[in-house]
């Protein structure tokens, strides 16, 4: 008898998701030759079988093993995750075929991690969209990067495979930043990790957080596009799109407000991804420097008092750059550094640290806010890589706290503010807006926001499920006046803040809050061992005029 070779695709990791058929092939085998995890999922059926469980690394083997089982005229389950023809063993399978091979062969399909990811996420792969896999053992990882800009230019929905390993740290972020050359830093995407296994987590993000974020060989991406939204906790992508322009690749909605996209609206113009790349290009250096100075004492900003220290340092002789993290804190840099070279976002340390070591970077000088935890860590360890002077720039933080609720973290005022109050003010910028959006009991709160009038953290804090009527865009300092009318007119009942100090306008905050009468959550300044740090702008100066 002629044997049979079942490719069976057992999904994602829930017995409940793999297919009766799946199930059937399974109960048939005499042999079942798969991976060890992947044979745990489906042990209740296979009892009284032989089982061959080779590790990871043995693919080609294990296909091997069934194909030699089913010449033997048995009936032999190569057992795959997900879906066996993705990614996976099928194409193994019939490399190994012979054209004289005489055994049937069956291929049952299953749940991808793609569809899995994307069913705890919503819907956000209801349009086109791609997977790309950034393991490069297969693969020359010119290739992957290649396949990244196109997706980047058409603006496609997508789903990472094999995101990050111990050996490959890297290469996410490469490829982060190549599709944020099609698709705004606001894009809304999803990390799932252990979809439909045990220890599974969901969360969503911005394309730009996740340049910020680790993650791991259980973690998949889930990159939307453009048109992309956000409801309640789902993302989801719209069916249709209405609103392209016919017959034309990667282009801006018709309808798309040029506020939103930032793209001028130019009668009988076709925008394609190439036309959008160059307007971005333009405004990148509008009223800066086009190319980056070479031996210039680099100056991380995004603060006013930031700002303020890389005009100081030019007026004393030195050649400066400015870095910012977001859009509008470049534009906020040009206009108050005009003349100098302003680059955005900071991205993959290794790819910065080659890119800096090219043009001679004299020393690292970060000024950036003093709550941005996230940024500080890289930037000792860019220094580090390039073996240049790393010095800390900080204003003052608020020397009497009296009269104010101080908090450990971001979470502990959270919980604090919905124990507190109903009518809660967060004045803590938007990165937070999440934590504080999922804490237990803030359903039960209104919450109102003052943020930067940046359209990309509008457009963010509206896609947390923020009501536009909650949001104040306004560019701080705020003064006592001004904080006090808006908080009388919404009835708020608690304030958070963080310690921005004197510059970053708490004091006026503080008074505020007493003439209200209402309770003011301050959340400390994180702490960090500086190799060197100042606020004193003179200091800072004769450190870099003495070389560091």
């Amino acid at each position: 008898m002629n044997g049979v070779l079942h490719l069976v695709s057992v999904g994602p990791g829930d017995a409940a998701l793999i297919t009766p058929q799946a199930q059937q092939a399974i109960a048939a085998s005499e042999v079942v030759v798969g991976y060890g995890l992947y044979l745990r999922w489906i042990a209740p059926w296979l009892a009284g079988k032989e089982v061959i469980d080779l590790p990871l690394t043995q693919e080609r083997e294990r296909a091997d093993l069934a194909i030699a089982h089913a010449r033997q005229g048995r009936q032999a389950a190569l057992v795959s995750s997900g879906d066996i023809g993705i990614y996976a063993l099928a194409s193994l399978a019939f490399d190994a075929m012979r054209e004289d091979d005489v055994f049937e062969v069956q291929v049952y399909p299953g749940v991808t991690a793609a569809t899995a990811c994307a069913s705890l996420l919503g819907a956000p792969l209801a349009h086109d969209f791609a997977t790309l896999s950034l393991s490069d053992l297969l693969c020359p990882w010119e290739w992957i990067e290649q396949r990244a800009r196109a997706i980047a230019q058409a603006d496609l929905a997508c789903v990472l495979y094999n995101v990050q390993s111990q050996a490959r740290q890297t290469g996410v972020y490469r490829i982060l930043d190549i599709l944020r050359q099609g698709k705004g830093p606001d894009t809304l995407c999803g990390v799932v990790r252990n979809a439909y296994r045990p220890e599974q987590s969901v969360r969503v993000a911005t394309l730009a957080e996740l340049q910020q974020q680790s993650f791991d060989m259980l973690t998949s991406l889930v990159i939307g596009n453009r048109h992309t939204r956000r409801k309640r906790r789902w993302i989801y992508t719209p069916r249709g799109y209405h609103g392209w322009e016919p017959g034309s690749v990667g282009v801006t909605p018709a309808h798309a407000d040029p506020v939103e996209t930032g793209i001028p609206v130019e009668a009988g113009c076709v925008r394609t991804f190439e036309g959008i790349e160059r307007y971005a290009q333009r405004t990148l250096h509008a009223g800066s420097a086009d190319v980056p100075p070479a031996h210039a004492v680099w100056v991380y900003s995004g603060t006013a008092d930031g700002n303020a220290l890389a005009r100081y340092l030019v007026e004393q002789g030195l050649t400066v750059a400015l870095s910012a993290a977001t859009a509008y804190g470049a534009e906020t840099a040009r206009r108050a550094c005009p003349g100098l070279y302003v680059a955005q976002g900071l991205g993959d340390v290794e790819v910065r640290a080659r890119w800096l070591k090219e043009r001679g970077v004299r020393a690292i000088v970060d000024a950036t806010h003093p709550h941005a935890a996230v940024i500080k860590p890289k930037l000792m360890a860019l220094a580090e890589k390039l073996g240049v002077p790393y010095l800390r720039y900080e204003r003052a933080p608020t020397e009497d706290l009296s009269g104010t609720l101080p908090c450990a973290t971001i979470a502990d005022a959270a919980q604090q503010a919905v124990a507190l109050g109903k009518h809660i003010f967060l004045s803590t910028g938007s990165k937070d807006l999440a934590l504080f959006l999922n804490t237990p009991g803030a359903g039960q709160c209104q919450w109102y926001a003052r943020l930067t009038p940046d359209p990309d953290l509008l457009r963010r804090a509206e896609a947390l499920g923020m009501p536009r009527k909650n949001l104040c865009a306004m560019q701080g300092p705020i003064s006592q006046g001004m904080n006090e009318a808006l908080w009388r007119d919404w009835g708020i009942d608690c304030v958070v803040s963080k310690d921005s100090g004197d510059v970053g306008g708490f004091t006026a905050k503080a008074a505020a809050a007493r003439a209200l009468g209402i309770p003011l959550l301050v959340v400390r300044r994180p702490l960090f061992n500086y190799p060197y740090v100042t606020g004193d702008m003179a200091a800072l100066w004769r450190v870099l005029a003495q070389g560091g």
